[in-house]
């Protein structure tokens, strides 16, 4: 609660003893006897008290000889003077309030001003007030007479005016909003050069830019101080020689912005040849230890130095020393005993202060056994909602904290970790998982960031997941022990808002100086983050630690945790902290300034985008910035810190985003990565919500090229999917999934089949990754709900998901019917993750619960299927043929002649069902479910199935796998 302050000017009559009976306080406090407390005497016979944690009172002033005032009440400081209350002291001068507003195109021209509960008190107004005066481009203006505050209704007089409002500073509203400035002036100019200023060997044309189209950009080449008198930019201007370029803007309202200075330096003899460095063994894995010497080149007799780490961490030049002297012959260092998984990393500088830095990953011990991943079965879980291993480590984003009932914050999003998945890992096995999809584990940024999908350093694992008994080469490490295999999700596409630790800087004001509008610096109060929005974890309350950050924002990396100390924004000369100060200097980005070296600057994804080929260089949101993907530099970032982890042992991967992506230029990073690690499974995720064809059918409104099955493939015919044979790359089965609204969810299977018919379409269909669920989308209410259906139609889809071509995937939680028709994701602005599908699950894997969660029927059937789908190569790995389904029932064969294994299959929802499947091989057949045996002789077998069961017959099967459950029977 905020104190209340008071003030009492004494009457020349009272005596000078000043006291303050009070009574009747909200919230409740200590009741005084008369005739109260003392008041404090102030100057000129004013005196004041404060109440300490009270919003409001009941009192009487008197001098405890006889004067006193009538029972008086108030809400807020206020000052009492001749029986008037005033909100500020009656001798400060007034400051006239202001007010501008937009007028919308559909308005007459006549724009009125009408106000009411005016402080001070101004004379009542007849509707609709007075007329306000026009400022151009559709603005106009009002400045009060007299008054500081006042309450507003602007309005045409035709009928059309505003809600209610209020203003107690000069404000500008525009679109239902307030501005403390006018958001359509121009900003004041800043300039931007391209090539920016540096050494190059050869002469440079540079374009001069500046924030407002129409800026006028004066410059000089000769050091001098540029002005309105100096050359005014037309064209862009030749370096040939060694200058240094300043530059002023002018705006359209003739404010002149800072000075810019850029130094360019020609020299044709310039050093740009980066240092090289090999290792005498390649990055890898490797049974026993290893001692590779690593050998440095460069093309210059200028002496280098070698700095490098062996614990993970980033090198600098305070690193130890490995080796330096003349390299141009090659310099090569001692050897490096390693003896267990280790992530060698360098940083080599030469005499031109060209900078190296090199990564090497070597996973020393026994390896999981490498197999065709279509034997695998993946559980999929988003690591920081599974379970919570070391509370230690848990963390407040500093969006949507939930309160409960006492006030206290609680359900931190970064919750789940490393240390919960590998104590939990046995129950996986227990379902029969063989593979975990977990969500990026690299570091990242964002104010809800606990999805991973906010890339901020790719080379580092998420402090906020490990612990010191359990990192994520742990958590691979114990995964191996287990026979199951870890799928590592990454995201290509994009980055957080901060740019890229040490690489890039995207233009932000530190967090801790943002003022929300009608609170203060040091007032914040949202759950650990009190004072400001800074981190509250880290000493200085920085959430943005990146190195490459400029001067003045480093500064305060490491100072100011209060965020109090005045910072002028470079960008508009403004200081906070100050309330209310435009957010997107603290939140959002510049599109049209982003360093292009690394970033797309085709601006934000709107509705149409999506289906549109602008999804692949607009940027989807403010905190997921579209990196420029074709770039050198992007590539060999991203792909040089997806190889430590492949090294360190991971197994597979999942591709964010796919279609935010050119194809080939998705595969080149694909390819790499696969040559790194010969036969790595590599599929990603191209969400549609349809059939998802494009051009094929005319059952789809987008292009193929934006389309799942298109980066299956290699050709270049968008109409033909047979122009290019497989790309190696699979994807998530969206086609099939965008079905499950409108059959399986309401116990039919009903148009599958024509979905099946039109495998051909893509490189590999036994590779593609089916579910009924994940973390984005669930089949029920326009894809954003977990499965609402009955309990029988979940097994039915999960018997189809388990039998059919395909890698069958299952979201955490499934198996016991988690978070049952909740929302998948968080959709209003108030929601919090424990009301939606990304609930935390860990409740149900505590020792007094996890024996119920075992118990469940679901759990048992998925259980069941993962068995039997092990045990039978052509639910795996066949082709599937002779599809037949009508509705409540479908029937297939699937053979893989690899492994001489063939089974037909007939699966039920809804109700029992005789199956006939013709043109089956002849030969004795027992069913997987049931044990039962038939002899076929005329190519044609026959059976009944129960409801929401499967017959899986297996030419020469060893009978039934598994115990009856539920819904296998």
């Amino acid at each position: 609660m905020a104190d209340l302050l008071i003030y009492f000017k004494r009457p020349s009559s009272w005596g000078q003893t000043i006291n303050v009976y009070y009574w009747d306080t909200y919230p409740s406090s200590n009741s005084v006897s008369w005739p109260g407390v003392p008041m404090t005497a102030e100057a000129d016979d004013w005196y004041s008290y404060r109440l300490s944690g009270v919003d409001r009172v009941r009192f009487i002033f008197n001098d405890g000889q006889g004067q006193q005032t009538r029972d008086l009440q108030r809400e807020g400081d206020g000052w009492y003077l001749n029986n008037k209350w005033y909100d500020r002291h009656p001798d400060t001068p007034i400051t006239p309030l202001v007010v501008h507003f937009k007028r919308p195109t559909s308005w007459q021209k006549t724009v009125n001003i009408y106000y009411w509960d005016t402080s001070p008190t101004s004379p009542t107004l007849e509707w609709p007030g007075v007329p306000m005066t026009a400022e151009g481009n559709d603005w106009y203006g009002y400045h009060f007479p007299e008054v500081e505050t006042a309450k507003i209704i602007f309005n045409d007089g035709s009928g059309k005016q505003t809600d209610n409002l209020s203003r107690n500073r000069e404000g500008w509203f525009l679109k239902d909003n307030w501005y403390d400035q006018n958001p359509q002036r121009p900003a004041i100019p800043v300039i931007t050069a391209m090539p920016k200023g540096a050494t190059y060997q050869e002469s440079q044309r540079v374009t001069l830019s500046s924030d407002n189209e129409d800026d006028a950009i004066y410059y000089t080449t000769d050091g001098t101080t540029p002005s309105v008198q100096s050359n005014l930019y037309e064209q862009p201007i030749l370096i040939e020689t060694n200058t240094t370029l300043r530059c002023i803007g002018r705006n359209a309202l003739g404010e002149m912005g800072a000075i810019f200075e850029f130094i360019y330096t020609i020299d044709p003899n310039a050093d740009f040849r980066k240092p090289t460095i090999t290792a005498s063994e390649d990055s890898g894995n490797y049974q026993e230890a290893i001692a590779p010497r690593f050998t440095i080149t460069d093309p210059r007799e200028t002496p280098i130095i070698a700095y490098y780490t062996n614990d993970g961490t980033e090198p600098t030049t305070h690193s130890n020393i490995y080796v330096q002297g003349n390299a141009i012959n090659g310099l090569t260092g001692p050897k490096m005993l390693l003896d267990t998984t280790t992530n060698v990393r360098f940083l080599i500088i030469d005499g031109a202060d060209n900078e190296t830095y090199a990564d090497f990953y070597y996973s020393v011990g026994s390896q999981i056994e490498p197999r065709d991943f279509r034997e695998e079965t993946i559980y999929f879980l988003i690591t920081t909602r599974f379970y919570d291993g070391d509370p230690s480590n848990n963390f407040f984003c500093r969006d949507r904290i939930k309160f409960n009932a006492a006030g206290e914050a609680e359900d931190p999003h970064w919750r789940g970790d490393f240390k919960g998945l590998i104590q939990k890992l046995d129950y996986i096995k227990d379902l029969g998982f063989t593979a975990i999809w977990i969500t990026p584990p690299i570091e990242n940024r964002s104010g809800l960031d606990y999805h991973g999908y906010h890339g901020y350093d790719w080379t580092k694992i998420d402090p906020r997941l490990e612990s010191p008994d359990a990192t994520y080469q742990d958590l691979i490490n114990e995964a191996h022990a287990r026979g199951i295999k870890i799928i590592q999700d990454v995201v290509v596409n994009h980055s957080c808002q901060y740019g890229i630790r040490g690489k890039v800087w995207i233009d932000h004001l530190p967090i801790k100086y943002f003022v929300p509008q009608g609170s203060q610096q040091g007032q914040v109060n949202y759950g650990p983050y009190q004072g400001n929005l800074g981190n509250y974890q880290n000493e200085f309350k920085e959430d943005n630690d990146n190195p490459v950050a400029p001067d003045w924002f480093k500064e305060r990396q490491t100072s100011d945790a209060e965020g109090v100390v005045p910072l002028v924004d470079p960008l508009t000369g403004e200081t906070v902290p100050k309330e209310g100060y435009n957010p997107n200097r603290f939140f959002g980005i510049d599109a049209n300034n982003l360093d292009p070296e690394w970033y797309h600057q085709d601006g934000f994804m709107a509705g149409g985008d999506w289906e549109n080929v602008s999804i692949q260089t607009k940027h989807m949101a403010g905190d997921t910035i579209d990196l420029a993907t074709r770039r050198d530099n992007v590539k060999d970032y991203l792909i040089n810190a997806i190889c430590q982890y492949l090294d360190m042992g991971v197994d597979a991967l999942r591709i964010d985003t796919v279609k935010h992506v050119e194809r080939n230029n998705l595969l080149e990073y694909i390819n790499a990565w696969k040559a790194h690690k010969p036969g790595l499974f590599v599929f990603g995720e191209n969400l549609v919500k349809g059939t998802g064809w494009g051009d094929l059918f005319g059952d789809d409104n987008a292009p193929s090229f934006l389309r799942p099955w298109w980066y299956t493939r290699l050709g270049d015919d968008p109409k033909d999917p047979n122009s290019g044979g497989d790309s190696g790359f699979s994807v998530l089965d969206f086609s099939l999934f965008s079905t499950f609204r409108d059959n399986v969810s309401r116990g039919s299977f009903n148009g599958i089949g024509a979905i099946l018919a039109n495998d051909w379409v893509y490189g590999d269909a036994t590779t593609l990754v089916t579910f009924l669920q994940n973390h984005d989308v669930g089949p029920d209410n326009d894809f954003r709900f977990r499965f609402q259906g009955e309990t029988e139609w979940a097994a039915a889809t999960y018997n189809l998901l388990w039998t059919i071509r395909g890698i069958p995937c299952l979201y955490f939680g499934e198996e016991i019917e988690f978070m049952k028709g909740k929302p998948q994701d968080i959709i209003g602005n108030d929601d919090t993750l424990d009301e939606t599908g990304r609930a935390y699950y860990g409740p149900h894997l505590e020792k007094d619960t996890i024996q119920t969660t075992q118990s469940h029927p679901l759990y048992q059937h998925i259980q069941r299927l993962n068995l039997i789908r092990s045990r039978i190569p052509a639910l795996q790995k066949g082709a599937m043929s002779q599809v037949n389904e009508w509705g409540n029932a479908m029937s297939f064969v699937r053979e893989d002649a690899g492994s001489n294994s063939y089974v037909a299959v007939g699966l039920t929802i809804g109700s029992d069902q005789q199956i006939t499947i013709n043109n089956v091989k002849n030969g004795t057949y027992s069913d997987a479910v049931t044990g039962k045996k038939i002899e076929v002789n005329s190519n044609t077998l026959s059976f009944m199935v129960q409801a929401n069961s499967a017959g899986i017959y297996v030419l020469n099967g060893e009978g039934k796998i598994g115990e009856n459950g539920g819904y296998l029977t």
